[in-house]
């Protein structure tokens, strides 16, 4: 892509510049915020340093590339409201927590505000892809601050531009190695930490100062990088400056505080000038032409002017489009889980073999379908926590995901957009249509959400309104994790185990954001695994990770803020396609004990467990090989069932007397399936009643069966809700609605073994009583 970069004139800018180049990228123009008045050092900003902005101008003259340039007009507005509504939300202790909550998500996400100094980040961005059309990302150097990143994210989608943030999240104590190696020469240019003394320290190279910067980060924890405003830097020569370096002549040290402790103080230019180094036509990596070079040198643009409205007549037309789709009302389904506070609502369409309509259609009708629903219940879509999207073909991936974000925007979710996984599955071959969606949903606002929109190094960007993970009352939901390299959002190379270890790196990456690890705080692992994979390789996948889980889980056991490891259970779902051609994605669930809470309601006694003359069910030891649980004592079960061909020859041969029956892999009559629903429904019934829960509890059931069953999904739903109805019977407080409990989900095949992935049925559930 080719980038403009915002230059601040610190190191971080910089390296962040040489970054994009090493990526593939291709740097073409710079961008710069400075004061309104040339003799201020220093703004009151959140989002930008100014200090040694005065040096600035010459950056196009060393680089040989257009500099854009706008006095910043506006203030921390925004932030400043905040303030004073955090203020007043601390003040007054009767607010109630979900009000607290508002603020403390609204601190960190930004919307178009008139007058806050952002907005100038928007007018010059906006300039430059007037000027140069074929800008397609911005380049910065955020490495630590939500505040920025987000804020620079915000412009960025706006003007339909990619964020790039290569140090973002990255090791301090590595990068400023790095930066070093680099031959990146940058000086101090503001002081104000504990350690830093202005008349010793201000105007030192970073080379020789790095020493002295990790002793104080080993004495006080001052961040190395000056990521906490310990200090600021000016770069005077760098590889990119092919053309000259800087060299200050003249400067004097301006105290702004002369605090014993941490006295704050800038360097202020006086004087500089330009050492031309020989002539070089191009920038490292950039493939300009010596011409381009020399009618870029120099060039310096300031922006004036007022914020210009981004044309929306695209996304208008596009609106249209859908207002023209209708499909029949009672074509659309519902299933929706019994819990008051957490529940999943379940969207389908059953498909017309004479229908011509397309992903588009069917998507749209569901998307709105559930949205109704929601506001049957007084919600939107900021209420929803995560999204299962189901495609009946990934090709069309591309579409389906441009219809569903004309519903789901950031708009639409002031507490943060939900988390998201998407896959292929059969949906067309069991009477569904082209789309199929799983939302589940809180009746609060307190979820704290991770969207990092920009491409770095750090784990895999989410570029649009889906999140990498939602925690939610101490539940972590994790967005589906490919093996994309962060970098080059590109799937890595080497196969499935290559791909899933590279998967599990980024889900790692993400837990860490959360203070924990998968290796510690998983509680369950979703592994889809394409159809592509030969069966004779999928050992790998569960080999694999193993592996990865034991080699990190040591690291973390020494750790306070990881709580003691639990034993997570794994469900593998064969599907016909994943997204990007992968091979395979990772969806694990965290359970992160942040905010303990009183448990709501009373446990369920053990010793009402339904006996024997549930369906006549007798208790056998077998019956327990069937089950794999991870249950947080009175906060949270989940449980993973799997009815095999040799579970069913058990059941059938208990009902028939015949044990020597061998014919259950590929038929199944119409009472033998009803008898095997009834038999999943008694086992999830004692395993959730044996640990507490009850069936008011149920965050999610979700019912897998495969295609190969060749048994309609209509004939499936009707004999679970009949064992439901019939389990209603034997226990008064079970209330059975209109709409299922239960999610019923078409799949090549499942198991909780990756080499064994061909279970008549597989349940996955999730209880909590937090």
């Amino acid at each position: 892509m080719k980038v403009v970069a915002l230059v601040s004139g610190g190191k971080d800018s910089c390296y962040a510049m040489m970054k994009c180049i090493q990526y593939g990228h291709q740097v073409v123009a710079l961008a710069n915020l400075m004061p309104v008045d040339d003799s201020v050092d220093e703004l009151d900003s959140y989002m930008y340093q100014t200090v040694g902005h005065q040096i600035i101008v010459s950056y196009a003259e060393c680089m040989g590339l257009p500099l854009f340039r706008r006095r910043i007009q506006g203030s921390t507005r925004q932030a400043f409201m905040q303030k004073l509504l955090n203020g007043a939300c601390k003040a007054y202790f009767s607010v109630s927590n979900e009000f607290c909550g508002l603020f403390r998500h609204e601190k960190l996400t930004y919307t178009t505000t008139p007058g806050d100094e952002v907005e100038d980040m928007f007018i010059l961005l906006n300039e430059v892809k007037k000027q140069i059309p074929s800008v397609g990302a911005v380049s910065s150097g955020a490495i630590a601050s939500d505040y920025q990143r987000l804020r620079v994210e915000s412009v960025c989608s706006r003007l339909g531009l990619v964020s790039l943030a290569y140090l973002w999240k990255q090791d301090q104590s590595l990068l400023l190695q790095e930066m070093i190696a680099s031959e990146i020469l940058a000086i101090t240019v503001k002081v104000a930490a504990m350690g830093l003394d202005p008349t010793k320290h201000l105007g030192k190279d970073l080379a020789s100062l790095s020493p002295y910067l990790h002793k104080l980060k080993g004495l006080y924890g001052i961040n190395v990088c000056g990521e906490g405003g310990e200090y600021e830097t000016l770069t005077l020569d760098c590889p990119l400056f092919v053309n000259a370096r800087i060299m200050l002549d003249e400067f004097q040290v301006i105290l702004h505080s002369s605090d014993s402790i941490a006295p704050a103080a800038v360097l202020h230019t006086l004087a500089f000038h330009l050492e031309h180094k020989k002539w070089q036509c191009s920038l490292p990596g950039s493939g300009e032409t010596q011409e381009i070079c020399l009618e870029n040198k120099g060039s310096v643009f300031e922006v004036e002017g007022d914020s210009a409205q981004v044309c929306d007549a695209a996304v208008q037309s596009a609106a249209e489009v859908l207002d023209s789709i209708t499909i029949a009302e009672n074509k659309l389904h519902i299933s929706r889980t019994q819990k008051g506070d957490t529940f999943s609502i379940c969207c389908w369409l059953e498909h017309s073999a004479n229908s011509s309509t397309g992903v588009q259609e069917d998507l749209t009708a569901v998307l709105r379908r559930m949205e109704l629903k929601l506001a049957e219940y007084g919600f939107g879509w900021e209420n929803v926590l995560y999204i299962h999207l189901y495609i009946a073909d990934m090709k069309e991936f591309t579409t389906a995901n441009e219809t569903y974000v004309r519903f789901i925007k950031q708009e639409k979710c002031r507490f943060g957009v939900p988390s998201r996984s998407t896959i292929e599955l059969p949906l067309l071959e069991v009477g569904l249509g082209n789309a199929y969606m799983e939302v589940l949903v809180a009746n609060d606002h307190t979820k704290r959400v991770l969207h990092v929109q920009s491409i770095s190094s750090w784990a895999p960007s989410c570029i649009g309104p889906y999140s990498q993970a939602t925690l939610h009352k101490n539940i972590l939901h994790m967005a589906g994790q490919l093996g994309l390299d962060p970098p080059t959002m590109i799937l890595c190379e080497g196969g499935v185990t290559a791909e899933l270890e590279k998967a599990l790196e980024n889900s790692e990456a993400v837990a860490k954001c959360f203070n924990s690890s998968i290796s510690t705080s998983a509680i369950v692992f979703v592994v889809y695994c394409s159809a592509r994979i030969p069966s004779s390789e999928r050992h790998q996948i569960q080999d694999k990770l193993d592996v990865f889980l034991k080699q990190i889980r040591p690291s973390h056991f020494n750790k306070e803020s990881i709580s003691e490891a639990v034993d997570p259970i794994f469900l593998y779902i064969l599907a016909p396609d994943l997204p990007k051609r992968a091979l395979v994605e990772v969806k694990p669930i965290l359970f992160i004990p942040e905010d303990i809470e009183e448990t709501n309601g009373t446990l369920k006694d053990p010793s009402c467990i339904r006996g024997p003359s549930c369906w006549g069910f007798q208790h056998e030891s077998w019956h327990d090989q069937c089950i794999k649980k991870c249950v947080v004592p009175g906060e949270l079960c989940t449980i993973i069932l799997c009815v095999t061909s040799e579970v069913a020859m058990k059941l059938g041969s208990a009902t028939s007397g015949d044990e020597n029956r061998t014919d259950y892999d590929n038929y199944f009559t119409e009472e033998q399936l009803r008898e095997i629903s009834r038999f999943c429904i008694y086992l999830l019934d004692r395993v959730i009643t044996e640990n507490g829960f009850s069936w008011e509890d149920i965050m999610y059931l979700r019912l897998y069966f495969p295609t190969s069953l060749h048994v309609p999904l209509e004939k499936l739903s009707f004999m679970f809700t009949n064992a439901f109805t019939e389990l209603a019977a034997m226990d008064q407080t079970l209330k059975i609605d209109n709409e299922p409990i239960f999610n019923l989900v078409p799949v090549v095949g499942a198991g909780n073994s990756a080499t064994s992935m061909d279970d008549i049925f597989t349940c996955e559930l999730m209880a909590r009583r937090l």
